[in-house]
């Protein structure tokens, strides 16, 4: 490829090439290059150099006031080590913003080694991540950089996103030392300008400061624009611009030539929009008439390159006219060292724009028209769409949408995408089937369920057998349009697949099934990675409808399918399913597996892995292991914070609301639960424990049976419901308000109403062979006779529950009951003397013990240590930190407490001194 090639396009070099399967135009991160003719401002170059050791460095001024310039200058005579970002209106979109962030990042001499992975990793996500999980991650990879960075943000007036002004916020309220930031703005951020000021982390440059003083006046004029004039002139002309740069720039333009220069300097008079305007025009006029049409039919254009001038104008000879238009300075800026890409200077573009308006209004649909096709032959699918609704051609919109989607949804780029399609007629998208499907999968990304439906409908049907069907070219408001054939003709595997994530989302379980069914009908044998997507969302609806070893299976064959870091994201729904089947240790196993993946991965921790953390807590503190729950949750809130996908902060605040039940702070957990019931978002996942049963189960033990009994009419539950593993949580959950308010005698309540509906929930939880439940209401039966004083007859229930649960060593479903159980407990005989054993564990941890449950006498090893977990074990047992452990090993130290805390779990102990003597005892060390 030539060189001027590889300028056209503008892609960035291969250090950065993993940013994004989709072009990244290296002109937005190129230094601009300062003229020769630049006059020096040392004391302004002072007030950036002493900036350097602040937060931020704000550079606020109207167009004109030669914001870029001065950093351009400054740049190229300072040895700092600095990264340049342009930014322009398309960046508003989250997921492009941060991309390019990182992208310029990456381009800084201070990073050896490409930084930003994981942030990238997280963009991925169809659900983006919040700014400040992006930034955590990103914080940390550049605070230990050796070097320090400076970081230009250029024309950060075109952002207009909440999200990213939030961002940016806190990279300053947490910027590392090693990094400085630059903005130039024609307006003040919206970013805590003031608090930074207090603290004196700013340092600020506006109009005042810009402005050109006498004497820079009279060096612009005299070396910049070679004028000779008198000093009363420059002293006019200063007056008149009150320095305004531009302003100096575009009246020495148009003087430029005259015998006598100073008639039209002492006409100069109004306000800059009237000497502007008066300005350009007589700059224009002394242009040739060529030259005045290519300055016209190019201002449209947000960046030029000479092949783009040429497509746009129907010229050739749009280099050298660029090429000329900076020797003439006329506002026009290189963006490359090759002089392939420039960009006028903004005000210049909106006068030019403004006139072309004036003068030649019909001519502007035509010039988008072509700059939107040069873009797509460049397969710059962004800006060839920019340009085709720029135009008002929403046909042609429309083609490049549906094309750009597929590449789209892989980037995750949904809000972006969408945009688009608002600005476009309902009509028009609802003749295209394939563009209505990619519509409904934007919004299901976006969360925007019922608008999905709509467009899946208008897909549907075109389907139908009386569907017309036309090319392109013979297109109506009343027929099928169809642009590509391939998207075409995959078009019933992409809406089954549409269908049954929606579906699913909603809570349809028949339809889910039909849809994941047909796309396994559709799709070829060898296509594993839909195949296996079809075959995980079956299995969520497997799950939901209670059948649940089938949907294990059948989750579990979907993800082999998959990507391997896919294991890591759906290890919380296989363990969530092995533990409804009461099969604790197997669930370990499930984390355990995920927690050993993404220590294989390295850092970053991929996504899943604080989910992870979060699920293992749970099994810790069902085992009666506070502490690590405890730990589990603080290791999953530190990554999870990094990402803080908000269905991952939903799951941790109900395992943290759990803890704090079983430690005894049910406000706590109430607050957790409420913040819990605020963050859930609807996906595919059943809902299998709402959070409002949750909280009338803390009601309860708060004694607060009023609300928890108008949680049960709210929801419309009684006794006599029919029964599904879907309202399972809920159904027991009632069955615990009604003995808890028949014990209270609140109100009448029919015992053995209660009693029978629990046989019935009995019965139907063991036909699932769902043994969680089944010892839960096991419990219940044995309370309930309890309160009816009838204590030989609940002890045979509850012997029952002792017995299915000793085997996967449950505790806190017994312990969390109080009182009630232990004085069961205490008078519960048990001949079976490993049943014996474990009421005495039961009995000790009601008086404040701590049984010890995963320990090498009870279990042999969940799963056997891997080499790499054995060489850290070795380690560990040799007294080395984990710092030492990582440095010799080759790891980070992150890894290495992965590594140590999978090593804890698999020994079924909490500290390195315990996981010593149990890897001895079971013959895994050597025995001093």
């Amino acid at each position: 490829m030539h060189q001027s090639e590889h300028a056209e396009i503008g892609l960035v070099s291969i250090k950065t090439r993993f940013i994004l399967d989709a072009p990244i135009l290296s002109t937005k991160l190129f230094i601009p290059i300062p003229r020769q003719d630049l006059i020096s401002r040392p004391r302004l170059f002072e007030k950036l150099n002493a900036g350097l050791d602040r937060k931020l460095t704000l550079i606020s001024a109207p167009a004109g006031f030669g914001k870029s310039t001065l950093i351009s200058d400054w740049i190229h005579q300072s040895r700092e080590d600095v990264v340049w970002l342009s930014l322009d209106e398309n960046d508003n979109d989250q997921a492009r913003f941060f991309t390019y962030l990182i992208t310029v990042l990456n381009k800084a001499e201070a990073i050896e080694t490409p930084i930003g992975r994981g942030v990238l990793e997280m963009l991925k996500s169809p659900q983006l991540p919040s700014n400040v999980g992006i930034l955590t991650t990103l914080v940390n990879e550049l605070a230990v950089l050796s070097g320090k960075i400076v970081l230009v943000i250029d024309d950060y007036h075109l952002i207009d996103s909440s999200p990213i002004d939030e961002s940016l916020t806190f990279l300053l309220e947490n910027q590392p030392k090693n990094l400085h930031l630059i903005i130039a703005t024609r307006e003040d951020p919206k970013l805590p300008l003031a608090r930074l000021r207090a603290r004196g982390q700013l340092t600020e440059l506006r109009a005042a400061d810009l402005r050109f003083t006498s004497s820079e006046t009279a060096e612009f004029l005299k070396d910049g624009m070679g004028l000779s004039l008198s000093a009363e002139d420059i002293d006019a002309l200063e007056s008149h611009t009150e320095g305004w740069i531009v302003g100096l720039q575009l009246a020495a333009i148009s003087v430029q030539g005259l015998d006598d220069p100073s008639a039209p300097i002492k006409s100069f008079t109004g306000s800059h929009r009237f000497v502007l305007d008066d300005l350009i025009e007589e700059v224009l006029e002394k242009q040739s008439e060529s030259v005045q049409t290519f300055l016209l039919q190019t201002a449209i254009l947000n960046r030029l390159t000479g092949n783009l001038c040429d497509a746009v104008t129907g010229q050739d000879s749009g280099q050298e006219t660029l090429e000329m238009l900076e020797r003439a300075n006329l506002f026009i800026v290189p963006l490359d060292n090759e002089r392939q890409w420039y960009r006028y200077h903004h005000l210049f573009a909106d006068l030019l724009q403004q006139r072309l308006r004036l003068t030649h209004l019909e001519q502007i649909p035509i010039l988008h028209q072509r700059a939107s096709e040069w873009y797509e032959n460049k397969e710059l699918p962004s800006d060839a769409i920019r340009h085709a609704l720029a135009a008002k051609d929403f046909e042609r919109t429309a083609d490049l949408a549906e094309l750009a989607w597929p590449a789209m949804s892989k980037g995750f780029q949904s809000i972006s995408w969408l945009g688009w399609l608002k600005a476009m007629p309902e009509e028009l998208v609802r003749t295209r089937p394939v563009l209505c499907v990619a519509q409904a999968q934007a919004f299901l990304n976006a969360g925007k369920l019922e608008a999905a439906e709509a467009r899946l409908l208008d897909a549907e049907r075109w389907l139908e057998p009386t569907a017309d069907l036309i090319e392109r070219s013979d297109a109506t408001s009343t027929k099928m349009v169809i642009i590509d054939e391939e998207q075409f003709r995959s078009l019933p595997v992409s809406l089954a697949t549409t269908r049954a994530y929606h579906a699913q989302a909603i809570g349809d379980i028949p339809g889910t099934v039909k849809y994941t069914r047909r796309i396994l009908d559709l799709l070829p044998e060898g296509d594993t990675q839909w195949r296996g997507a079809a075959s995980s969302l079956l299995g969520l609806a497997q799950y939901a409808s209670g059948d649940l070893e089938e949907a294990h299976r059948t989750f579990s064959d979907g993800l082999a399918g998959m990507d391997p870091l896919d294991a890591i994201t759906g290890a919380f729904v296989l363990a969530d399913i092995k533990m409804a089947l009461g099969h604790l240790y197997e669930a370990v196993s499930a984390y355990e597996h995920a927690l050993q993946l993404a220590a294989e991965h390295g850092e970053p921790m991929p996504l899943g892995t604080e989910d992870a953390y979060t699920g293992i807590s749970k099994l810790h503190r069902e085992r009666g292991n506070l502490e690590s729950a405890a730990q589990d949750l603080l290791i999953s809130k530190k990554l999870g914070e990094q990402i803080d996908l908000p269905d991952w902060e939903h799951r941790w605040c109900i395992a943290q609301a759990r803890l704090k039940e079983s430690q005894g702070d049910l406000d706590g957990a109430l607050d957790l639960l409420n913040k819990a019931e605020r963050l859930y978002i609807r996906t595919p996942v059943p809902e299998v424990r709402p959070i409002a049963a949750m909280k009338a189960r803390v009601w309860v033990g708060q004694g607060r049976l009023a609300e928890a009994m108008g949680w049960a009419r709210q929801e419309g539950l009684s006794v006599d419901d029919d029964l599904s593993y879907l309202r399972e949580f809920e159904h027991i959950t009632l069955a615990r308000v009604l003995i808890a308010q028949y014990k209270s005698n609140l109100v009448d309540v029919s015992i053995h109403e209660v009693m029978e509906f629990v046989e019935r929930l009995l019965k139907a939880a063991e036909e699932g062979r769902r043994m969680g439940s089944v010892i839960e209401i096991l419990v219940l039966q044995a309370l309930a006779h309890q309160v009816q004083g009838n204590i030989p007859v609940a002890l045979a229930p509850l012997e029952r529950a002792l017995t299915l649960a000793e085997p996967e060593d449950y505790i806190r479903i017994f312990i969390d009951e109080g009182p009630p159980m232990e004085y069961l407990l205490k008078n519960i005989k048990a001949d079976n003397k490993k049943l014996k054993k474990y009421i005495q564990r039961l009995k000790a941890a009601f008086s404040g013990g701590k049984p010890q449950l995963f320990t090498t006498d009870q279990q042999p090893l969940i799963e056997p240590l891997s080499e790499r977990e054995l060489e850290v074990l070795d380690l560990i047992a040799k007294g080395l930190s984990n710092k030492q452990i990582a440095s010799r090993l080759f790891l980070s130290q992150n890894t290495v407490k992965a590594h140590t805390h999978a090593i804890y779990q698999k020994l079924g102990v909490n500290s390195r001194t315990q996981a010593v003597a149990s890897a001895k005892s079971l013959e895994i060390l050597p025995i001093d």
